[in-house]
């Protein structure tokens, strides 16, 4: 997978406004706090999340448990296409995920894009990259529109502002 973006610079006042405040709902989440972590809204449809991995990561045999590729996947894909939504949170419905390879120390890079939908279920694939190039899994989510305002959510109305 290869992604295509429109460059943050040049992206529309609205658009770049939107994709910063996505990134402070991520900063913001609780969830967030125990990984180390960053966000960044790459262009249009879509994301890329690196993060750190150790050995608290770890499952019993000393390798990245598998919810930790999970979470990985599930942000940059929901990112990705929640930069195509900017009035509700979306949610994810589904999550198909794939294991190429274990991980256990250094940064993995999660990649996340779009791929189809805009209206009430969109989805999106993403792919983690490990500090060797090579790619350790992927995954595609489908992901629904909430009733929840994004700018009801301090993280977002932060990110506005910030």
């Amino acid at each position: 997978m290869t992604l295509t973006a429109t460059l943050p610079e040049a992206a529309p006042a609205g658009a770049a406004l939107h994709w910063r405040a996505l990134e402070g709902l991520y900063a913001s989440a609780p969830v967030n706090s125990l990984f180390a972590s960053t966000l960044a809204i790459t262009g249009e449809g879509t994301a890329r999340i690196a993060f750190d991995i150790d050995e608290r990561c770890y499952h019993a045999a000393g390798a990245a448990h598998g919810t930790i590729y999970f979470k990985m996947l599930d942000d940059a894909a929901f990112y990705a296409a929640n930069t195509l939504v900017t009035d509700k949170f979306l949610l994810t419905t589904s999550f198909n995920l794939h294991f190429s390879r274990p991980v256990k120390v250094g940064r993995v890079i999660a990649e996340g894009r779009w791929v189809s939908g805009r209206r009430r279920v969109l989805v999106a694939e993403s792919r983690l990259i490990d500090r060797d190039g090579e790619e350790i899994g992927r995954g595609t989510g489908t992901f629904q529109r909430s009733r929840i305002a994004l700018s009801s959510l301090p993280g977002y109305a932060a990110g506005l502002v910030g």
